[in-house]
């Protein structure tokens, strides 16, 4: 039986995630594979269906963004699950190994795998960045501990995933792995780099504008801080997103996401120990 499921959100990259469930339905490990589509208008949900009838498929009518996570994992019933994107997947091998290191390490609730771009052996820049242990390597973890991570490398302990409640959906998409992570260190659970779990990345050339990625991701880092970080630099911090927003028009719908969503922000807020906020500018996560 396998330990580990992988969970996979999609919408409107169809011959991506087609790609993908190639490999992942092919791997030794075996895993129970859940897609959820987030709405997709490409007939994404209709060529799972008719290619992969093996893969648990969940048509979402709206798009929720990186939450649609959280659906598929409430449909796993391994002990780990593992996130691929659509234009991801994970090695032969890594999820077994991903088991094996998770008992043998009863605190540690997610793991990081090292992410080689395409079919080569170059290392992504944030893998190359997590080897060099900014934060150490505590003796209770397998590798070095992060306090972030991007998603497509991610393996959970189901338990612990659950208790840090998921993926926020106040942050749709863009740096809420951050929050995750913290969110589980919060809750005393360890989250380490393990470079001898490897997983694949092709990314689609179907991607947001940079403006707009740039805007989504600025307006999300701003929420993490008015969610978990110090409230006076999270107001300063504001404080100059709205100076830059008078003559920048990405800043601008940055500041208009922020504020819309900030009353939400504050009802969610639990600040997070003094040692993860240092931690943090340790690593320059938030800027």
């Amino acid at each position: 039986m396998a330990e580990v499921s992988v969970v996979i959100a999609t919408r409107d990259r169809r011959d991506e995630l087609l790609r993908t469930l190639e490999r992942l339905t092919a791997l030794p490990d075996r895993p129970p594979v859940v897609v959820v589509d987030n709405g997709s208008r490409d007939g994404t949900p209709a060529a799972v269906a008719a290619r992969f009838p093996a893969v648990r498929l969940v048509s979402l009518a709206r798009n929720h963004g990186a939450c649609a996570r959280n659906a598929g994992a409430r449909l796993t019933d391994t002990p780990y699950i593992a996130f691929s994107d659509d234009d991801s997947w994970w090695e032969p091998g890594a999820l077994t190994r991903a088991a094996e290191v998770f008992s043998g390490h009863p605190t540690v609730g997610l793991l990081v795998g090292r992410i080689l771009l395409g079919e080569g052996t170059t290392a992504d820049h944030v893998s190359e960045k997590m080897a060099t242990a900014p934060l150490g390597t505590p003796d209770d973890l397998p590798g070095p501990a992060v306090l972030g991570f991007p998603a497509c490398a991610a393996i959970v302990r189901r338990d612990a995933f659950t208790a840090a409640g998921g993926f926020d959906d106040l942050l749709f998409f863009g740096g809420e792995e951050t929050l995750l992570a913290l969110d589980l260190a919060a809750h005393g659970w360890g989250v380490a780099y393990t470079a001898d779990i490897t997983a694949r990345h092709a990314p689609s050339p179907h991607r947001a504008i940079a403006p707009r990625r740039w805007a989504l991701h600025r307006r999300n880092d701003l929420l993490i801080h008015w969610m978990r970080l110090p409230l006076p630099e999270a107001a300063r911090r504001t404080a100059l997103l709205a100076a830059q927003a008078t003559h920048n028009r990405a800043a601008a719908q940055a500041l208009a996401g922020l504020l819309r969503r900030l009353p939400t922000a504050l009802h969610r807020r639990h600040p997070v120990p003094p040692h993860l906020t240092a931690q943090l500018t340790t690593l320059g996560e938030l800027r």
